[in-house]
């Protein structure tokens, strides 16, 4: 059953999916799954931390806001030498994407240039791009897209329900706005979410429902379980039921049929049955290496011996033009269906 891409999702039908019998949500998200994707690839991406610590947001899931006290080491800007050295490094170990972070509530002018460099010297080396900057304007965006950057990411984090609790420093307007400017650029986005914060099932089905809504999918959705780091707010959170982190992903793939769901933050302490079954919820994407931004990843051997047990090969990158081309015709397909699909299943 292939569905018919929406915009339009309402939260009764998005809950409606949520709350099925574990395994008809798991078949259904499966079936999908395998409309639209090799069901034994999972897409590798390498994250690098450009810029850590000293940032003046306030999130309370993250180590790197300078109000709280991590004992998080701050280091300027990395030279763009080290970031090429971290991205062959990536790339020899199997990466198809490598992403830059840079713990900043926006970009500055006088930085700029140096991470433009760091675009288009990654991309030179046969990479896909992605960074996370934090906010940015339309001409930063523009520049971004102009030095061939593939993929930005800005999360929506949780519902906007649930948002306040969890930042104050910037709006989910704000968020929007990023995300808007990053279309407009005509760069790809990576949007998804934290769940495990304290948020309720409702603020879990809200976040869903906003990412969906947007006016095109994104093409990477990360759902992060929290990493309850010590000295941030959220250090003493309550874990998240396992079942209830599975039903998120599953719920992702149906209602975002053609994005790559990425098994994001939290890896570390999922065993592997929970990243299998994650996989099979619909999860095709993967963050690779020791660790993710600050907190720790499975390390890297692991994760391919863990491939190998359940035949999953990584996804091989392909050319601007080739993946253009492969999703103009999963479109064409589901365009063509003469049936819709029924939310409520």
């Amino acid at each position: 059953m292939s569905p018919t891409l929406r915009n339009d999702w309402t939260t009764q039908q998005v809950q409606a999916l949520f709350t099925q019998p574990f395994n008809d949500l798991l078949f259904q998200a499966q079936s999908i799954h395998r409309e639209h994707f090799d069901p034994n690839e999972v897409q590798i991406s390498t994250l690098l931390s450009i810029k850590t610590g000293a940032c003046p947001e306030d999130c309370k899931y993250c180590p790197q806001a300078g109000i709280y006290n991590t004992g998080l080491e701050k280091e300027k800007l990395l030279e763009i030498e080290r970031v090429i050295s971290e991205a062959q490094a990536a790339k020899n170990s199997g990466a198809t994407r490598f992403c830059m972070g840079a713990a900043w509530r926006s970009p500055s002018e006088k930085d700029m240039p140096q991470v433009l460099g760091m675009v288009k010297e990654v991309k030179a080396l046969g990479l896909e791009t992605c960074m996370t900057l934090g906010m940015l304007t339309d001409q930063q965006a523009q520049g971004l897209a102009g030095a061939g950057l593939d993929y930005y990411n800005h999360n929506l984090d949780t519902s906007p329900e649930y948002y306040g609790e969890v930042i104050t420093t910037r709006t989910y307007q704000d968020r929007l706005v990023t995300l808007s400017n990053v279309r407009e650029a005509g760069m790809k986005v990576c949007c998804g979410g934290i769940v495990g914060m304290g948020e309720s099932m409702a603020d879990r089905i809200g976040l869903l429902v906003q990412l969906a809504n947007l006016p095109e999918h994104p093409e990477s959705v990360p759902i992060n379980m929290l990493v309850k780091v010590p000295g941030t707010p959220l250090e003493n959170e309550a874990a998240l039921e396992p079942f209830e982190f599975i039903r998120t992903i599953a719920v992702a793939r149906i209602i975002m049929p053609l994005s790559h769901v990425r098994l994001s933050a939290g890896r570390e302490d999922m065993n592997e049955q929970m990243q299998a079954l994650a996989f099979h919820a619909g999860a095709n994407s993967i963050f690779y290496g020791e660790k993710l931004l600050t907190t720790a990843n499975p390390a890297a051997n692991k994760d391919m011996q863990l491939f190998a047990r359940l035949g999953i090969k990584p996804e091989q990158y392909h050319t601007h033009a080739e993946a253009e081309e492969g999703m103009q015709a999963v479109v064409n397909k589901a365009a063509s269906d003469k049936y819709f699909y029924n939310a409520a299943g």
